[in-house]
């Protein structure tokens, strides 16, 4: 795996001050596969055990092991039978085992996502997934949003809702000469009149673009240029929120992931 370099993680660790001794081996998967192959290659072939690959995997580790009580590997450990897959790794080496994030496509990601799909069939969630092309309000209610499906125009009613379609990087907001927009249900998005106050030149300096997004209250409803809050059923989360760098700041998914259970919280208090 290219993208991951077990003594470059073990030498964090280890300059990071845990309390504990770190190091770092790898080893060759036991299974031949193109030297750019994905995370979910490895993973769909610990999955079925493709050619006995999880014994042979354990037996190549333990040629590394001397005694350690943690053995982390990479995130590949399987996408349906990824449970399995590490008790068996465990129970082999006598070791806890776990995984240590890489790039995309993140499985850990991936699992999470099919949980999370599983738990809203469970729960009764019908899931649309269309482009949203325009709303309908009544007053400072949203009353439905109408969406794009293969050419035909679909109406979806709701109590609340919540924007969560993402910043400049994304979809979410839309840039022109003229300024910002949110292109959903037009909400305000504050930013410089003059244009050259958007950028600064230092390629590595802090830009105020990657900060554009809608400003909102406590309840996470997005405000006026005034400071009332656009609509009274709509919530934003993510980075469409404006007033920090998603990626500069170190910490945009986790803005992401609480902001969107706070909307979400609070969306359900609307219905209720």
């Amino acid at each position: 795996l290219v993208d991951f370099d077990a003594p470059s993680a073990a030498a964090h660790l280890v300059a990071a001050g845990v309390p504990f001794e770190a190091r770092g081996a790898t080893i060759s998967f036991p299974l031949d596969f193109e030297a750019d192959a994905k995370q979910t290659r490895y993973a769909h072939a610990l999955d079925i055990d493709e050619g006995g690959v999880r014994a042979r995997l354990a037996d190549r580790i333990a040629a590394q092991h001397e005694g350690e009580p943690r053995i982390g590997l990479p995130a590949v450990l399987g996408t349906d039978e990824h449970h399995e897959i590490r008790n068996e790794l465990a129970t082999a080496l006598d070791a806890a085992v776990f995984e240590v994030p890489t790039g995309p496509p993140s499985l850990p990601g991936i699992r999470l996502e099919t949980l999370f799909r599983s738990a809203l069939r469970e729960a009764g969630v019908e899931v649309v997934q269309n482009t949203v092309v325009e709303s309908q309000a009544t007053g400072r209610q949203i009353a439905s949003v109408t969406v794009d499906r293969n050419g035909q125009r679909i109406s979806h009613a709701a109590s609340s809702f919540v924007l969560a379609t993402g910043g400049l990087v994304g979809t979410g907001l839309e840039s022109a000469r003229e300024g910002v927009r949110e292109p959903v249900f037009g909400c305000q998005v504050p930013v410089p009149e003059d244009r050259s106050e958007w950028y600064v030149t230092d390629p590595y300096g802090e830009q105020p673009y990657a900060r554009f997004g809608v400003s909102v209250d406590e309840q996470l409803r997005p405000q006026s240029a005034v400071g009332d809050p656009e609509f009274e059923n709509l919530r934003a989360a993510g980075s469409v929120i404006g007033g920090f760098d998603f990626t500069a700041s170190g910490s945009g998914t986790g803005i992401s992931l609480a902001t969107g259970e706070l909307a979400g919280r609070l969306a359900g208090e609307d219905v209720t």
